[in-house]
């Protein structure tokens, strides 16, 4: 089954399963960040993208330039483990190892999940916004704690971004959506990393 068509069956449910005044709350925050343009004004195909040196889950250094030197890297930005839409295909966050630890060892990832704590990384690549107060308030009422999962008091979030990055550090592929709930199709990316 397709990526999305799992994401929108998750979605689905979701709006089964909550309230109307939850749902209208998130649905504005999507709106407003789509209307707000964050997504025209990432990182582009062509640029150079940022070097980074961030931990992974297990506390290993990790350097982008030395997984370039592999071949094409592939960077997908998500919110967290408490996203339910991020779950289904994980790789960089703003939670602390200690968080993305545990989210590794629940989802028995394959890959590295590294630990962008603070969005350093994803604010290079121009995906990081804050959580507007009315959706901070609401997660906090659904016992969504972003200050103890990312580990500062922020409120930020980086956008849905899948980005391939070629062995000369130019940005090969980017997708980015305002929407949570829209990812990058696995075929899409494997289909990049053909060409």
């Amino acid at each position: 089954m397709p990526l999305q068509a799992q994401l929108d069956e998750i979605r689905s449910r979701t709006r089964e399963l909550l309230r109307p005044e939850h749902l209208a709350v998130t649905d504005r925050a999507v709106a407003e960040l789509q209307a707000a343009g964050l997504a025209k004004e990432v990182l582009p195909v062509g640029a150079p993208a940022p070097d980074f040196e961030l931990l992974d889950s297990s506390g290993k250094l990790v350097r982008s330039s030395e997984l370039r030197a592999g071949g094409a890297l592939v960077i997908t930005f998500y919110r967290g483990r408490w996203c339910p839409y991020c779950v289904a295909l994980l790789a960089l966050s703003p939670q602390t190892q200690r968080h993305s630890t545990f989210t590794a060892e629940q989802h028995h990832l394959k890959f590295p999940l590294l630990c962008d704590t603070g969005n350093h990384v994803a604010r290079q690549f121009k995906l990081v916004y804050t959580v507007p107060d009315y959706l901070k308030q609401q997660y906090q009422r659904t016992f969504v704690n972003l200050p103890l999962c990312n580990g500062d008091q922020s409120w930020e979030l980086p956008l849905a971004a899948t980005y391939i990055v070629g062995r000369d550090g130019t940005i090969l592929f980017a997708e980015v959506s305002a929407d949570y709930t829209r990812r990058t199709e696995p075929q899409r990316i494997l289909k990049a990393l053909e060409s």
